[in-house]
Order: C-alpha cells, then sequence, then structure tokens
C-alpha cells in the first residue's frame, strides 16, 4: 500500500448526498447527458449508490437533509423549483432499509432536527434503524434555522442560541431513551422462565424541563451502538460548544486546511476541557472533485460542469443559506453592499472565496457568485488527475490531520464513479485509505471509533442504566 502520511493515518472517505432530485451542491448538471440526478425518485438509484460505496468501502453515505425549501431570493422559491434546486426532497429516513438490505458494511447519517421532531418518535426511528442495519446508522444533529421550515411545522423560528438550548434538553431526554431506559441483561427471551423482557430492568423515562415533558419508556429494545454516532456541524460558539459535548464526528464548512485546522484545534480543546478525549472527535470537510485520467480529461469535465452549470440557482442557493436576498442586484454589476446591513457578512465570503481561486482581483457579480455555488458551493472543488487530486486530500491530511471527507458529486453517477475506480486506487497505494474496513459486516461506531457504544467519557453515557 505505500506508507501512509501523518503518522500512518488513513482517511474515511463518505459519499455527501440528498434525497432531492437534481444536484445538492451543482445546480443544473441534471440536464446533462448520462446524469441521473432525476431519477432519484426511484429505489434504484439509491441501491446502486449503496452497492457502488460498499464495493468501494466508503465509510458513511451521509444524507444532507432540509425543510422545505429555500424561499429567500426574489422572496419566492420560482428559481429554485425551475432549477430543480434542493427540492422534491424524499425522507431518507424511509429510503436506509433497502440500502442497508443490499450492503454489508457501508453505514448511512441522516439529518434530523431537534427543533420540530419530538424527540420520542425520532430515538424510536433511529433505534429501528439501528437495528435494521445492524448497526449501521448515525444521526445529524441539527437544529434548523430556515423561516420556511418554521412555517411548514407550524413553529415560530425562535432565536439561534435558544435552537442549541433546545437542543441540549432534548439530547438529555433522547440519552435517557436509548441508553436509561432498557438494560442491557433486560432482554431474556428465556423458554424455561418464559421471560421475554424482564420488567424489573425497563424503567420509564420521567423529563419534565423547559422545553420537554415526557413519561414513558423507550419503544425499542437495546439496539446493536444504542445511539447512533452522532454528526453535528455548529460553527457558532454555541454551537461549537454543542459539537464538543456530543459530537463523535463533525461536518466542516472550511475553505482550506488552515481553516480546518482551526476549527478542529478549538473544538477539540473545549473537548478536552469538559473530559473527553479530543481525538475521540473525527473530522470531515466536504470537498467536490472533478477527476479525469489525465489533466486534459479532467479540465474538459470541467468545462462540461460549467456549460451546464445555473447560476441564478446557484445564488438562490446562496440567499437560501443565508437569508438574504440578492435578487434586487443586477447579475452582472458589481455588488455595491454600501447600504447592506449584512455586508460584513457577505465580504467575509467573498474573501473565502476568492483566496479557494486564482481570480482574485475579479469584482464579484451576482453571477459570478452564483456560477461558484452552482458549481460546489463554499467547498473546495480540486481538477485534475487522480493523483493531483490526491495529492490535495493528502495537503489536507498532512496540514489539518483530518479525520476523512465527505465527498460531494458533481453529476450522477460519474462522480462516484471517478472516486471509486480514479481516485481511491491512488490512495490506497499512499496508504491513505484501507483495503478493507476494520471491522467488516461491524458497526458504524466500532468502524470510526473502534466500540459499538458510546465511550465511557462521552456526556451520553451518563445516562447508561446500571
Amino acid at each position: 500500500m505505500g506508507s501512509a502520511p501523518a503518522g500512518g493515518k488513513r482517511v474515511h472517505l463518505n459519499f455527501f448526498e440528498t434525497a432531492c432530485r437534481g444536484n445538492h451542491e451543482c445546480s443544473g448538471q441534471w440536464a446533462r447527458p448520462g446524469d441521473n440526478s432525476c431519477t432519484k425518485g426511484s429505489l434504484d438509484y439509491y441501491i446502486n449508490m449503496a452497492k457502488l460505496a460498499d464495493k468501494a468501502k466508503i465509510s458513511v453515505i451521509f444524507f444532507a437533509d432540509t425543510y422545505a425549501g429555500h424561499a429567500v431570493y426574489g422572496g419566492n422559491m420560482d428559481a429554485i423549483l425551475r432549477s430543480g434546486t434542493q427540492v422534491a426532497q424524499l425522507d431518507p429516513l424511509v429510503i436506509i432499509s433497502a440500502m442497508a438490505a443490499v450492503t454489508k458494511s457501508v453505514s448511512f447519517g441522516v439529518t434530523g432536527s431537534t427543533s420540530y421532531i419530538p424527540p420520542f418518535p425520532l430515538a424510536r426511528t433511529f433505534s429501528t434503524l439501528d437495528h435494521l442495519t445492524k448497526g449501521r446508522i448515525a444521526w445529524n444533529v441539527v437544529t434548523s434555522w430556515s423561516e420556511a421550515a418554521a412555517d411548514a411545522f407550524g413553529k415560530d423560528l425562535v432565536p439561534h442560541d435558544q435552537r442549541y438550548e433546545i437542543a441540549e434538553e432534548y439530547m438529555e431526554v433522547v440519552y435517557r431513551l436509548w441508553n436509561g431506559s432498557w438494560a442491557d441483561d433486560s432482554v431474556k427471551w428465556n423458554p424455561s422462565t418464559r421471560v421475554a423482557y424482564d420488567p424489573a430492568r425497563i424503567k420509564k423515562i420521567n423529563h419534565k424541563g423547559q422545553y420537554f415533558q415526557m413519561t414513558g419508556r423507550h419503544q425499542v429494545h437495546p439496539s446493536p451502538q444504542r445511539t447512533p454516532v452522532l454528526f453535528q456541524a455548529g460553527t457558532s460558539k454555541i454551537g461549537s460548544a454543542f459539537a464538543s459535548k456530543h459530537a463523535e464526528a463533525i461536518f466542516l464548512n472550511t475553505f482550506s486546511p488552515s481553516q480546518a485546522a482551526k476549527v478542529m484545534s478549538e473544538t477539540r480543546s473545549a473537548a478536552a476541557a469538559i473530559g473527553r478525549d479530543p481525538h475521540s472527535i473525527k473530522f470531515f470537510p466536504c470537498i467536490m472533485p472533478i477527476i479525469g485520467k489525465t489533466k486534459e480529461d479532467a479540465e474538459e469535465k470541467y468545462k462540461k460542469a460549467v456549460e451546464y452549470a445555473d447560476p441564478v440557482a446557484g445564488l438562490a442557493q446562496f440567499c437560501g443559506y443565508t437569508g438574504i436576498d440578492l435578487a434586487p442586484y443586477p447579475l452582472d454589476e458589481p455588488m455595491d453592499l454600501s447600504n447592506m446591513s449584512q455586508a460584513m457578512a457577505i465580504q467575509a465570503v467573498f474573501k473565502a472565496l476568492s483566496a479557494s481561486q486564482e481570480e482574485l482581483d475579479q469584482p464579484w457579480t451576482p453571477r459570478r457568485l452564483g456560477m461558484r455555488m452552482a458549481l460546489g458551493g463554499l467547498h473546495p472543488c480540486p481538477v485534475g488527475t487522480p493523483e493531483e487530486v490526491a495529492d490535495v486530500f493528502e495537503q489536507w491530511v498532512a496540514e489539518a490531520d483530518l479525520d476523512g471527507f465527505n465527498i460531494g458529486s458533481v453529476t450522477n453517477p460519474s462522480s462516484w464513479e471517478d472516486v471509486v475506480d480514479l481516485l481511491i486506487p491512488v490512495l490506497q497505494r499512499r496508504g491513505l485509505y484501507w483495503l478493507d474496513y476494520d471491522v467488516p459486516g461491524g458497526t458504524f461506531r466500532e468502524n470510526l471509533l473502534g466500540q459499538k457504544e458510546l465511550r465511557e467519557d462521552h456526556y451520553g453515557s451518563s445516562f447508561k442504566s446500571p
């Protein structure tokens, strides 16, 4: 395999996917010949992706999910609907069982909101999936930030920091359900005593807090992991504190290795301060490579992506993420943000985007911003041969000491196939990627952290029934 950098570290590779028709981060690519994004309404799409991921020893298929869609640009969803960008979103939780049935080791991570899904049914759903996948499930914990989502659930959008206060109490409830309701020895199925489950070893959870009240037993017997592997992506001060306390894996939205290293250092320091092993938290930036067999092939694929990119859809995406309507600005004129209250936030994004590109002196127009968003958005998007793209992966690992990558696709299925057929063999030769899972057929946490259940130093373990 060759010698691995960063002390012999081998990285995890994850597929970053959505269950919405059309691409998630590369608007417009569904229109190009050979792209199958329009078939995301069929089970075959997900089954084929799962088989490819399992064959390639991918760690997890990470399903990013949102509610209600983006209705900020122009005050409506017209641009989003016309472009097929992050709309027609299936519920990925429903799809996982079918994907698990045709795979052995690849795991599945799914977004679930602490703002809108009551903790009792969420706990049951993830326990069910943990059973059916034999422990190959993860929960991406989000607090939900959009007005559209709040409207769809008939709720008021609460302030940012309060959403994390709610999430803190939410986590206490689900930890009690997953770890404190059924004892390890509660499951008997003893023919001689005719006892299936020992009532003395199963207790009701009684929770009366500021935001949640519930009394009842967890509805599902202990699953392989009990608690799904916990993903999180908070970047604010309170969000980072939440992640350092609860997350086992963190999804990074960073442009450079230095940015990633800074976030990782701060999070690990915060985790260590509350008694956690800082290296038990794994970090995964998103990256969207365009890989060709030759340099010319890669450049041709990039040109094809530019040809089909939809800058207005990308702009509408950006507006949805930020809550800032840029529709009044002419598409091809430099943006004058002097009268905009959010000018500093926008300028910070421009600065970060410029630092990741060669055209540092070009003015930012809405079209340029939209095109950048339509070609991978806020993530690094290296273009090159397998060796050149592997160099970028290796640079991130060497400089940031991260644990793996969430790999987004530009066009489906060829982006995934290029990763599997072209990139992974190079990473394996360099010792950056394994030839097989550490625990083939094992749980996600076993392959990520070396054990089935939460570590003893994780806050959720303190709720385990004696």
